[in-house]
C-alpha cells in the first residue's frame, strides 16, 4: 500500500505498508503552526519523518487503524475546522474532501470531515484500505472510487450533485481545479497552496483559501472580504466565503472582530515564503 503526501515544509513523503520509506527536502524551513503545536523550530527531513511516524502511531494515518471521526479542533481556524462548522450550522449541505486510504470523499458529516482532514497535509496519491473505507461509509461518507482511491475533486462535485446536494463546498489545490468546480456551482476552498503561481483569476474562482507559505497570496490579494489569523491567514474572497468564516467564529470563544485593511499580517510568518 503506497501513499504519497506533501507534508510540513511541503516535503514529499512516501509511506508504504505503514512505514515511512522516503522523505524529500523541505522547501519551507519554518512553520509557525508546527513551532507552536509541536515545538518544531526548524523543519528538517528528520523532524518530518518523526512527525509522520507520530501521526501513524497516534491516529493510524495510512493504515487500517485510521481514526475517522473527530469532534475537537486541532487548530481554531484550519480548513477542516471551518468546513466542520459550515456543515454543523447548515451553511453548506455537503463537502467534497480528500482522505488518505480513500481518496475523494463526499460527506455531510461534520465530524467525519474533521476526523479525515484535521491532521493531514496535501495527499498526492493514496491506496484504498478496505477497513478505512468501511468506517467512512458507516459514518456517512461516500468514497468516489473504492477500487483505486482516486483523487478527483471535480468528479466528486459531480457525484455530490447527482446525489441531490445543492450547496457543496470542495477543497481544491489549484486554480484549474477551482475553475472547474466553480463552473459546477461549488463553493471552492483552496488548500495546500504554497508555491502557487499568481493569477488575477484566483480572486474570481476561490471563495476561500489558506495562504500556507505563499508569498504571492500575501502580497497580491486585494479583494479580501474577511480574514482569519495573521500568521497563516485564511482569506474569504466572496460573500459566501465570508459567511462561512463567520460561522466558524461562532463556534469559538475569545473572538475579536475589527475592521482593518486586508491582508493584515504579523511578523511570525513561514520561512521562506514561496
Amino acid at each position: 500500500m503506497r501513499h504519497v503526501m506533501e507534508a510540513l515544509g511541503k516535503a514529499k513523503v512516501i509511506v508504504e505498508d505503514g512505514k515511512v520509506v522516503y522523505v524529500g527536502e523541505p522547501k519551507v524551513k519554518y512553520c509557525p503552526l508546527f513551532a507552536k503545536h509541536r515545538g518544531i523550530k526548524e523543519i528538517t527531513k528528520e523532524e518530518i519523518k518523526k512527525n509522520i511516524e507520530f501521526r501513524i502511531k497516534d491516529f493510524g494515518l495510512f493504515t487500517k487503524d485510521r481514526k475517522v471521526l473527530e469532534k475537537d479542533y486541532i487548530v481554531p481556524f484550519g480548513a477542516s475546522e471551518i468546513i466542520m462548522s459550515a456543515l454543523k450550522r447548515k451553511v453548506v449541505d455537503c463537502s467534497v474532501i480528500v482522505s488518505d486510504c480513500a481518496g475523494t470523499v463526499i460527506t455531510n458529516n461534520p465530524y467525519l470531515v474533521q476526523g479525515l482532514c484535521g491532521r493531514i497535509s496535501g495527499i498526492i496519491e493514496t491506496s484504498p484500505i478496505k477497513e478505512v473505507i468501511e468506517k467512512i461509509e458507516e459514518n456517512g461518507g461516500i468514497v468516489l472510487d473504492k477500487e483505486k482511491a482516486k483523487i478527483d475533486q471535480v468528479l466528486g462535485v459531480k457525484k455530490a450533485k447527482e446525489l441531490g446536494f445543492k450547496k457543496i463546498i470542495v477543497t481544491v489545490t489549484s486554480l484549474e481545479e477551482a475553475k472547474k468546480c466553480k463552473e459546477l456551482g461549488a463553493i471552492t476552498f483552496g488548500v495546500h497552496l504554497t508555491g502557487i503561481e499568481w493569477s488575477e483569476e484566483i480572486e474570481e474562482y476561490f471563495d476561500l483559501l489558506t495562504s500556507c507559505a505563499s508569498k504571492c497570496l500575501r502580497e497580491r490579494l486585494r479583494n479580501i472580504k474577511a480574514q482569519i489569523g495573521k500568521t497563516i491567514p485564511i482569506f474569504a474572497l466572496s460573500e459566501v466565503g465570508k459567511e462561512i468564516l463567520l460561522e466558524r467564529a461562532k463556534d469559538l470563544d475569545g473572538v475579536l472582530i475589527t475592521l482593518e485593511s486586508l491582508p493584515k499580517l504579523n511578523e511570525n510568518q513561514p520561512r521562506p515564503l514561496l
